[in-house]
């Protein structure tokens, strides 16, 4: 299977430039895949453009996929409606969710892909889905009292908010599930949802590839999605790590539609030992460890390195700017750290809302005395 991925890609005319010079070595082991460079989403971005708005990297037309979805950068990414397509039925399943199950979707639906993929992983395993969406949280709240909702999907911080509005309304919920994604599940805020009975488990995937590896009810790493490989390569490079070292998580998707091969995430993991206790036998990673490169997941969205020099490049009155990430109530919180001269942080709050594409706090300090460490994006969250 994965010599008939990589030669549908080879065939693909965004490949063209990425497998030049590249000798058409056999590729039927997942230990052959060091031969062939990495894929870096900038390659994508840069091969995208009107009339290709995939660059060539996939197998149909925009016209050939039932959804066409917009990530930030601008990047797109293709869909399709048949069955678990992009593979989330697996992390359900292992969450116990099925038919007589109803799901409070509030992954977005607007543009971006998470809301379809929760959707697609549900109908895969049986159950009930409510397209709630992001926001508008007393209705929320409303539909599944009288729903009857039995489980989440969405950001680990939103159920969160969703409990909270639920017991300032005096309206119980039967919530008993969560499936988290979009963000850090911290141990903290795990261990509050227990305490509320509710049984919560994270997956990791991106836009891209959909699901790559989810958690069981062992809670110990991710389990490693059959539909995928993964590799942990030294940041920068394509080789390999031993076994346990952090590096760079680099995936080949087994989708036929999509056929990414040994695309870099940008993200850092690293392979676990041993078998999951759950009785899975698939490889484990120890789940998100941080970034490759600074860009960082704030309240579920990223923000990269370019769109804060974007911000300084768009204000000449500003010579640098830091954006910190911190957790406050359980809850991601940005600030954005402005050097300038200027004494009113409304005057930047518009923009920096446009250009990140997230609300934060503004801080303006003196000229020169940002640390002088390279660091434009900080995050100061702890993980353990």
């Amino acid at each position: 299977m994965l010599q008939v991925q990589t030669d549908r890609a080879r065939a693909l005319p965004g490949y063209s430039a990425v497998f030049e010079g590249v000798d058409p070595v056999r590729i039927d082991h997942p230990d052959a895949l060091v031969n062939l460079p990495v894929l870096r989403k900038g390659a994508l971005l840069g091969a995208q453009k009107p009339g290709m708005p995939f660059g060539g990297f996939a197998a149909h037309a925009a016209s050939g996929f039932d959804h066409v979805f917009q990530s930030p950068g601008p990047i797109y990414e293709p869909g399709q409606t048949s069955t678990d397509w992009w593979r989330f039925g697996r992390f359900l399943h292992a969450l116990g969710l099925g038919s007589g199950d109803i799901i409070q979707n509030c992954f977005s639906y607007h543009m971006t892909p998470a809301g379809m993929m929760f959707e697609n992983g549900a109908r895969a395993v049986g159950a009930t889905v409510f397209p709630a969406g992001v926001g508008q949280t007393e209705l929320q709240v409303q539909a599944a009292h009288h729903l009857g909702v039995t489980a989440y999907a969405g950001t680990p911080d939103y159920l969160k908010t969703l409990l909270e509005a639920a017991d300032a309304a005096d309206l119980p919920l039967q919530i008993i599930r969560a499936a988290v994604s979009g963000g850090a599940l911290f141990p903290s805020l795990r261990q509050a949802y227990a305490d509320c009975g509710i049984t919560c488990l994270q997956c990791y995937g991106t836009a891209d590839l959909g699901n790559i590896a989810y958690e069981s009810p062992a809670q110990e790493g991710l389990i490693v999605d059959e539909g995928v490989i993964v590799e942990i390569v030294r940041p920068g490079t394509g080789d390999r790590v031993p076994e346990g070292e952090v590096g760079e998580v680099v995936v080949t998707s087994l989708t036929p539609d999509y056929p990414l091969i040994r695309f870099a995430t940008g993200d850092l993991s690293a392979v676990m030992t041993g078998q999951s206790p759950c009785g899975r036998t698939n490889m484990r990673i120890k789940g998100w460890m941080g970034r490759a490169d600074q860009t960082t997941k704030i309240k579920g969205m990223f923000v990269r390195p370019e769109q804060v020099a974007e911000f300084v490049a768009r204000h000449d009155e500003v010579s640098r700017a830091r954006v910190i990430a911190t957790r406050e109530n359980e809850q991601d919180v940005m600030t954005v750290q402005i050097e300038t001269e200027i004494c009113e942080p409304e005057r930047f709050a518009k923009a920096i809302s446009d250009t990140l594409k997230l609300r934060g706090t503004v801080e303006l300090v003196a000229p020169g005395s940002l640390p002088n460490d390279g660091k434009v994006i900080d995050d100061q969250r702890s993980y353990d």
